[in-house]
């Protein structure tokens, strides 16, 4: 008798052949396996893959082949047991479980990056270091003496700087999600949306310049309305720069006429040439920039640019100040003591130099 195809086992109900239960073993059912490992090496290549866009540019990225990456990523996929990224023409796409993952991602990678840090650190193989954010187009009035300011608090407390140039979003997600540790970024006028993990001390206030063309009204005064500015095309942004303030102060212009929006500046990084073109042009427009006057100095002359000159635009000031923003300097709260410590420190020193106090008062603190 042929042990595979006849035997059978005796069972109440049904007999079940040996055969059988062989091919059972052999090839458990789906889901009913050992399940995948899941490596870091997953999370860091999904990471860059999400990063980059597409499979080219993450694998040049991480240093692999690119057969390598999408096996890799198959392979992650298999174990989440869900798509994680839609292939489209014009790139890739996470999927809704692909967005949950990249963010997982990003934090535990970072948690342990910092703590493979502090353990050389303990071993006396390494310094402690920050990952700090400088966006583009902070005021050098802020941006100077707080890189100074950090640099020199640094050196003093034998922590490395590593400095990121990039843009800040209004709830600080680079610094929420470990991507960076601490960085100055904009609050926007009213209710703010920040993370718990995250620690905001606001260092001072700012309003944008507003320039219009030297025929309008407004230039006479050396003063313009918020309902004058709408009236005028407005070239101010992009939005990606510098978000928060671009919805808070597009809000406050759209209550006086909520068909408003502002135009997009063709060279966002030459005031002069946006001038030029504001100037040139068919309608009458103004140019609004960022966050950029520190509120104690509201009292500037009004004159003109010698630049601006050539092209008939005048800076004027906004009546009643709509539009403010308030640089702080941000961290993560999970930092050791001693690195907020000095961040706090630091914060301190930068909001005394916006705010010295007048000679001759002395002041009173609380324990």
């Amino acid at each position: 008798m042929n042990k595979d195809a006849q035997l059978t086992l005796a069972m109440p109900d049904r007999p079940v052949q040996v055969a059988d239960l062989n091919r059972a073993q052999a090839d458990p059912a789906p889901g009913a396996g050992t399940p995948q490992a899941l490596e870091l090496r997953h999370l860091r290549y999904f990471v860059a893959l999400a990063d980059a866009g597409n499979f080219t540019r993450a694998a040049e990225k991480i240093f692999i082949a690119q057969p390598t990456l999408s096996q890799q990523i198959r392979r992650l996929e298999e174990i989440v047991g869900a798509p994680l990224v839609q292939r489209r023409r014009e790139g890739l796409r996470l999927t809704t479980a692909g967005r949950v993952l990249v963010d997982a991602s990003r934090n535990v990678l970072a948690l342990v990056d910092q703590e493979v840090g502090r353990t050389r650190q303990a071993a006396g193989l390494g310094r402690p270091s920050l990952r700090v954010v400088m966006p583009p187009g902070m005021p050098e009035c802020l941006a100077v003496p707080a890189t100074a300011g950090l640099q020199e608090a640094a050196a003093a407390a034998d922590v490395d700087l590593a400095w990121l140039e990039t843009v800040m979003d209004a709830e600080f997600s680079l610094i929420s999600t470990r991507r960076a540790d601490a960085g100055l970024g904009w609050l926007a006028p009213g209710p703010q949306t920040v993370p718990d993990a995250v620690e905001v001390i606001t260092v001072e206030e700012f309003e944008p310049e507003v320039w219009v063309p030297a025929s309008h009204i407004a230039a006479r005064r050396g003063t313009i309305s918020l309902e004058e500015l709408a009236g005028l095309q407005v070239i101010h942004g992009p939005r990606r720069a510098q978000p928060s303030t671009y919805d808070a102060w597009l809000t406050v212009i759209q209550a006086v006429d909520p068909r408003f929006e502002f135009t997009d500046p063709p060279f966002r990084h030459s005031l002069a040439m946006t001038l030029a073109l504001a100037a040139a042009g068919n309608r009458p427009a103004a140019v609004l920039t960022g966050p950029v006057i520190p509120n104690r100095t509201q009292a500037w002359p009004i004159r003109r640019s010698r630049l601006a000159d050539t092209y008939g635009m005048v800076r004027v000031i906004l009546q009643h100040h709509p539009l403010t923003a308030s640089a702080a300097l941000v961290w993560n709260g999970d930092l050791p003591r001693p690195l907020q410590q000095m961040l706090f420190d630091a914060a301190d020193s930068l909001t005394e130099q916006a705010h010295p106090q007048p000679a001759g008062l002395i002041s009173l603190t609380t324990a």
